[in-house]
């Protein structure tokens, strides 16, 4: 399934900012948003913090998400899942670069509602040398603003075709994020933000490395 490329020559980002409320959270509970759709979602902006969440490792672990990244800079790609080809698609072509992007100094991370043990399957699709974490609970995805729920109709859809949300995660909670990607500096400052509700259309590998070599100087 090819993918769809975009690249802003100004910003190398669509980042999608509305005036929505959370239908869960607010202004004073930014680590638990859930917006009503992914058109709603509100990205962390470029210069805010890294948000203190708890994720799991392949060996189901939990760990901060800080305490993962270790004090160094670090990009942060958010996917739906091992069952969407899209994000299959995406993590094939980000392993493609990775050599030159780990060159930059970086780690690499791809986070998604999968438990650990769909991470694996995951690893076994590509040669990844970088390190994938599970989300499975969405509490990373509501932290940096990405998290939607998805209508139930679209979810008996993905069932009906063999793509259960729920059996995936481990969780029934009917949330996904937004497909995004997040560049943090050593000091945990966002630096670059890439995120569009439109989960066909993903950044372009070379305009990532672009971007990193652009915001990590």
């Amino acid at each position: 399934m090819k993918l769809k490329h975009l690249f802003n020559t100004i910003t190398l980002a669509v980042v999608v900012i509305g005036l929505n409320t959370p239908i869960e959270g607010g202004e004073a509970a930014n680590s638990n948003r859930v917006f009503a759709s992914a058109e709603a979602t509100q990205p962390l902006a470029v210069g805010e913090k890294l948000p203190e969440v708890t994720i799991r490792n392949l060996d189901g672990a939990s760990l901060g998400l800080s305490e993962a990244l270790g004090g160094k800079p670090a990009l942060l790609m958010f996917y739906r899942g091992g069952w969407c080809p899209f994000c299959n698609t995406h993590l094939g072509e980000l392993a493609t670069v990775q050599d030159s992007l780990l060159e930059t100094g970086i780690r690499i991370f791809a986070l998604s509602p999968d438990k650990p043990e769909k991470l694996r399957e995951s690893l076994e699709q590509h040669e990844i040398d970088y390190t994938l974490l599970s989300d499975s609970e969405m509490k990373a995805a509501k932290a940096f603003g990405i998290a939607f729920r998805v209508e139930k109709k679209t979810v008996s859809r993905l069932k009906d075709r063999g793509m259960d949300l729920g059996e995936s995660a481990g969780q029934d909670h009917g949330l996904l994020p937004v497909p995004s990607v997040f560049l943090v500096d050593a000091e945990a400052v966002i630096r670059f933000v890439y995120s569009n509700p439109d989960y066909r259309v993903r950044i372009n590998p070379d305009s990532l490395i672009q971007a990193v070599r652009d915001n990590l100087k």
